[in-house]
C-alpha cells in the first residue's frame, strides 16, 4: 500500500485562496482600467501635472512633499509605456509624447532644484544641476541616435529609472525635509552629473564597436 500524502497545512491553503484572490483582483482592475476612456497620453500628462507640482515644492523648500509628487509623477511615466502596450491603445505620437515629456520633466525638477542651490549661494551644486540636465539630455540622445541607426543601445549606469531613484532620494533626504538630520539633495545631483557622463561614453564607445564589428573593418577611434 502507498503511503498516503500528508494533510495539506490549512494556513497553505489559505495562502493560496489570498494568491489566487489577488490575481484575480488585478485582472479585474487591468480589464476595467483597459475598457475605460483613460489613454496613455493621459497618463502622461499626468505624470507632467506630478512633475510640475514637484517642482514648484521645490522652490518653496517643501522638499519631502516634493519628493512624493516627483516618484509619483515618475511612476506613471513607467505606466504610460506599459499601459499603452497592454491596452493596445498607443501611437506613433503617443511614444513620441511620452519620450519628449519625460525630458522635459527632469529637466523641470532639477531646474527647480539648481534655483534652490543658486538662491542659497552654492553656485557649484547649481552648475552640477546644469551638468546633471545636460547629461541626461545626453543620455537619451545616444540611445536615440544609436537606434535611428540600427544599433540596440541600453547599456550604462544612469538609465532614467536610476536617476528617478537618485533624485527622489535626494529630494526626501534635503536638508529640512524633515527625516533626520541629512542633506543628501546635494550628493544626489553630483551622482546624477558624474553618472550620466558616464554613461553617455559608454554608450558612445558602445556604438563605436557595434558599427565597427558589424562593417567588419577596426575601428576609426
Amino acid at each position: 500500500m502507498e503511503p498516503s500524502a500528508p494533510p495539506r497545512a490549512p494556513g497553505g491553503r489559505r495562502n493560496g485562496r489570498q494568491a489566487r484572490s489577488a490575481q484575480e483582483f488585478r485582472a479585474y482592475a487591468r480589464d476595467r482600467l483597459i475598457e475605460s476612456r483613460l489613454t496613455p497620453n493621459t497618463i502622461s500628462m499626468i505624470g507632467l501635472a506630478g512633475n510640475l507640482i514637484a517642482a514648484a515644492l521645490v522652490t518653496q523648500r517643501l522638499f519631502f512633499l516634493a519628493g512624493v509628487a516627483f516618484i509619483l509623477g515618475s511612476v506613471m511615466d513607467t505606466l504610460d509605456g506599459r499601459y499603452s502596450r497592454m491596452s493596445g491603445k498607443g501611437t506613433l505620437f503617443g511614444a513620441f509624447l511620452d519620450s519628449t515629456l519625460d525630458r522635459i520633466e527632469e529637466g523641470i525638477v532639477l531646474a527647480a532644484v539648481a534655483g534652490y542651490f543658486a538662491a542659497t549661494g552654492d553656485d557649484f551644486a547649481a552648475a552640477m544641476c546644469v551638468v546633471a540636465v545636460l547629461g541626461s539630455l545626453m543620455v537619451s540622445y545616444t540611445r536615440a541616435r544609436a537606434e535611428a541607426l540600427g544599433v540596440e543601445c541600453k547599456v550604462g549606469l544612469a538609465t532614467r529609472p536610476v536617476r528617478v531613484v537618485i533624485l527622489s532620494v535626494g529630494l526626501v533626504f534635503a536638508k529640512g525635509a524633515g527625516l533626520g538630520n541629512f542633506e543628501l539633495l546635494a550628493p544626489a545631483v553630483y551622482l546624477i552629473a558624474a553618472l550620466t557622463i558616464v554613461t553617455t561614453i559608454q554608450r558612445v564607445w558602445h556604438v563605436r564597436n557595434e558599427i565597427s564589428s558589424e562593417a567588419g573593418a577596426p575601428p576609426d577611434l
